[in-house]
């Protein structure tokens, strides 16, 4: 029988949210590999879904900006340790120059072998100051650019003064749409949506067989602990992963802002009343600290010490 770490425990607890001794055996029954544990934890059930390796909120912030002519735009995560340090005046003028660093940067770029703004030496050298002046660990972590090719345009959106950050990318009919008041206000509202529902993908087609065909192995292995018998099973799992694209892809989610209605009947409502294409052609969300790994807590100690049979 494999012998597995508390800190393997712990990691699978805090993705899965399953308890302490279903982690434990999920573990042994994976001969150790975490990945394994977390599908062995799905399939039988025992967590409706997983996170990310780690995916506690750090602290810091999630900053956007779109470009002048309105057709790209960036959006940038920096990480800091604390929300105290995280609202200090130098911290948010370093992600603000960080920003502007990205603006100019090529696709996929190194931000922090790049020249900082206004200063000496790179993002990087001027990060490393920053580390030893607030005493804080710092991390430029990600970035992206968004951009819209031909007619279309682009929508930023930042919520809760930093903690998601969205862009979203519409491609028009018509170049003279993108100054329509009707149009900009369905981007600012679908930039909000986006921020509130997190959707992954903007339609199901985008969502690849892989990610699909490893849904449907879990929906079916917790079908068999359910007890469902072999020939009724694959109707269900298809139904189920159905249900599962619409809530991850954009267009088939309830709208935020009509929910009578889905973001994709608004989106052809409003095609309809402008008189020419209005397409979602593509999205960015990023939630601060998502896939970071937090400090164990007294919870986690807590349950352990009551598991080794402690008082």
């Amino acid at each position: 029988m494999a012998q597995v770490s508390m800190q393997l425990v712990k990691e699978l607890r805090d993705r899965t949210q399953a308890g302490l001794s279903d982690c434990k055996s999920a573990l042994v029954e994976a001969e150790g590999n975490i990945e394994k544990a977390v599908e062995v934890i799905l399939k039988k059930g025992l967590a409706k879904s997983a996170k990310r390796a780690g995916a506690v909120a750090a602290e810091g912030e999630v900053v956007a900006s779109v470009a002048a002519d309105g057709k790209s735009g960036v959006i940038v995560e920096v990480n800091i340790q604390t929300d105290f340090a995280a609202r200090n005046d130098d911290f948010k003028a370093f992600v603000a120059k960080v920003l502007s660093v990205a603006e100019q940067a090529d696709d996929g770029a190194d931000l922090g072998a790049l020249p900082f703004p206004g200063g000496d030496g790179t993002v990087e050298e001027n990060r490393q100051k920053l580390v030893a002046r607030l005493g804080e660990n710092i991390n430029v972590r990600r970035w992206s650019r968004l951009r819209v090719d031909g007619a279309g345009l682009v929508q930023s959106y930042v919520h809760m003064g930093g903690k998601i950050g969205v862009l979203v990318g519409l491609k028009l009919g018509d170049a003279a749409l993108a100054n329509n008041a009707d149009v900009k206000h369905f981007a600012e509202d679908t930039a909000m949506h986006i921020a509130a529902m997190a959707p992954s993908h903007v339609r199901a087609s985008e969502v690849p067989d892989a990610a699909k065909d490893k849904q449907r192995e879990i929906f079916d292995a917790q079908l068999v602990e359910e007890g469902k018998p072999d020939a009724v099973r694959p109707k269900i799992i298809e139904g189920k992963l159905a249900k599962w694209l619409k809530e991850i892809c954009l267009l088939d989610q309830v709208s935020v802002v009509d929910a009578e209605k889905t973001v994709e009947k608004v989106r052809a409502e409003l095609a309809k009343q402008v008189g020419g294409d209005v397409e979602i052609a593509a999205l960015v969300r990023y939630e601060r600290g998502e896939g970071i790994e937090a400090p164990q807590g007294p919870d986690f100690a807590e349950e352990a010490q009551k598991m080794a049979g402690g008082s």
